[in-house]
């Protein structure tokens, strides 16, 4: 199954950024987790299909209607066998 690493810069804390993901995540049937990074910017690990990872991905650049996004890197990694998407 491919699984994906994002970054996610700019004002993404503070904005239900991490709920509206794993909202989104779930709809798309991902499994994973997004986190908060001491920087101020967010870490997202899913896995799931292609499709659902691509949808997520673009749904990342701009994110909740609160949020400012700046920037979003993305990197494959080896997925891990989740079963769900939790907020870390």
């Amino acid at each position: 199954m491919p699984a994906i690493n994002l970054r996610v810069t700019g004002s993404v804390q503070g904005v239900f950024y991490r709920a509206a993901t794993q909202e989104k995540a779930k709809e798309l049937s991902l499994s994973g987790w997004v986190k908060n990074c001491p920087d101020g910017a967010l870490e997202i690990f899913a896995e799931g299909s292609d499709e659902a990872l691509t949808e997520l991905t673009n749904w990342c650049h701009h994110g909740p209607d609160t949020a400012e996004v700046d920037g979003v890197e993305i990197k494959e990694v080896e997925e891990e066998g989740l079963k769900s998407f939790e907020i870390v």
